[in-house]
This record gives C-alpha cells, structure tokens and sequence, in this order.
C-alpha cells in the first residue's frame, strides 16, 4: 500500500508570497494557489485515511481465510473419521455428525464475511486511488501557478485553474 501522500509545495508557497506583495496578478495567483493548497491537504489526508482503512480491511479478510482454513481442515478430519468409522461399519456419534454440519454453516458464514471484508477493502482503495489522482493535479496546479507568476504568463495560471478543478472532481467523486 502506498504511504501517505505529501503536498511538497512550500517553496513554491514562499516564491509567491514574495511575488504577492506585488499585487494585481501576483494576488490572485497567491490567493488561488492558497485555496488549492487546501484543496490539495484535504485531499492528501482522505487519500491517507482510505489507504489505512483499505489495509486494515484487508487484513481483517486476510484473518477471515485463515480462520475457513482453519475449520476447513476441522471439517476434513471430522468428514475422514467418519468415512472411516462408515468404511468399518461402526456406528458414527450424533455429535460427530452435528459438528460436520455446524464446521459446514460456520465455514460459509466465515467465507461470506471474508468476502464482504475484501470488497470493502477494494472499494476503499478505489476511493484512496481517486484521491491519490487529485492531490496530484492539485500539486500541478500550484506549480503551474508558481511558473505562471514567475514567468507573468496569465495562461500557465489558468491552466492550473484548470487543473485544480480536476482535482475538486477527483476529490468529490473520492468521498462519496
């Protein structure tokens, strides 16, 4: 799994605070970068959030199909004592039957929460991904904004206005 996805965007921030004090063009770029640097650790954390809750799930499913092998092979050994005392034409106890029976509901009942467990995890991931594409074009944005203030070319700002309103759209779709 991923690690949690940092903004490396502080020089960029102090270049444009230089360039703020200028005013005019400089302003509006240093106080949109600003709301996307929100936008962009807001979207860091939720990504960081889901990418957790992602592993944490998995390994919850992961202990889920180690405890159906477990009654698996329980199941196997009773099933095999039976054949056998069937194979000798002894008579099988009531309980050894029972517990067959009771090793085969728990192991679908265990399988159906392990499954679930897993599809929760995917779904989660899924949510992490969308997040992790945002805060990149988030990242972008900001620099581009920087590039834009350095170079006084309005367009590479707007470009990366552009940009940031990709990163809402992966960030909206990313919580719901």
């Amino acid at each position: 799994m991923p690690e949690e996805i940092e903004v490396p965007t502080e020089h960029l921030h102090e270049t444009m605070e230089e360039k703020a004090h200028e005013g005019g063009f400089n302003m509006q770029v240093a106080l949109s970068s600003a709301l996307i640097a929100v936008l962009a650790a807001i979207c860091a954390l939720y990504a960081g959030a889901f990418a957790n809750e992602a592993m944490l799930t998995q390994l919850k499913s992961s202990d889920q199909w180690s405890f159906y092998q477990a009654k698996s092979i329980k199941s196997s050994v009773l099933g095999s004592k039976i054949d056998l005392l069937k194979s000798f034409k002894h008579a099988i106890d009531p309980q050894d039957r029972a517990k067959a029976q009771s090793y085969k509901k728990d192991m679908e009942d265990i399988k159906a929460k392990a499954e679930d467990l897993a599809n929760e995890s995917g779904s989660l991931l899924a949510k992490h991904e969308l997040l992790a594409k945002g805060v990149t074009l988030f990242q972008v944005a900001i620099a581009l904004s920087a590039i834009a203030v350095l170079t006084k070319r309005r367009f590479l700002w707007v470009m990366g206005l552009v940009l940031s309103c990709g990163g809402t759209i992966f960030l909206v779709l990313g919580l719901r």
